[in-house]
């Protein structure tokens, strides 16, 4: 990415551990650079928002969630040109069920190898607004469990007085992505996973 994409920019409180490497210093190049009068600036925070997951599987849907654990986004509102990334912190997945749980970080995500899943968008196709209504569909890529996916992201967002908040519902074929199909002969599990996104977030104002 080699010049700022216009609008809107998210940002959270950054991670333990410092992200380098190549992304982090063009990124650290965006997030310098000022606004112009066709950009929003947000944070989003990661102690209000929510990703839920559920899978149907014999007799039952197995429901839970995972944290979110960093985000820094830019948008062009004119353009809906994108940037920045969306960091999921897959080890804290649970479903209230313990020994379901360990299996699925051990041999399902395989968090010790692939602790996070990040998006990173590259545009957004809709409409795009600091105050009202917006909708539309952020498209990018996702790295999951070692492995980059197209993904566009329905997202609406409703904003105003300085506060927005946005969801996204999407599914993720993990099993066609490469992830182990957790079936066993007794047990049927959806090759697919619902996930649910709501996040409250803050806007900021430009900078000078």
């Amino acid at each position: 990415m080699s010049e700022s994409p216009r609008g809107i920019r998210l940002t959270t409180p950054a991670s333990a551990a410092t992200r380098a490497g190549l992304a982090a210093v063009l990124w650290a190049a965006i997030a310098a650079a000022p606004l112009s009068a066709d950009e929003l600036a947000v944070a989003l925070d990661p102690e209000r928002t929510t990703i839920a997951f559920s899978v149907g599987a014999t007799l039952h849907t197995v429901r839970g969630s995972f944290k979110l654990k960093s985000g820094e986004l830019a948008f062009d509102t004119a353009t809906g040109k994108a940037g920045g990334e969306i960091v999921v912190d897959m080890d804290s997945g649970e479903s209230g069920n313990t020994s379901r749980d360990r299996r699925m970080r051990e041999e399902i995500l395989e968090t010790r190898r692939y602790p996070t899943a990040v998006f990173r968008p590259d545009r957004f196709e809709g409409r795009l607004s600091a105050e009202g209504d917006s909708e539309g569909n952020l498209h990018g890529r996702l790295e999951l469990h070692g492995a980059q996916h197209e993904l566009a992201l329905p997202v609406r967002v409703h904003a105003g007085a300085g506060q927005a908040e946005a969801t996204a519902r999407f599914e993720v074929p993990y099993v066609q992505w490469g992830l182990k199909n957790p079936s066993t002969l007794l047990l049927y599990v959806n090759d697919r996973v619902r996930i649910e996104i709501r996040a409250a977030v803050r806007l900021l104002p430009p900078r000078n």
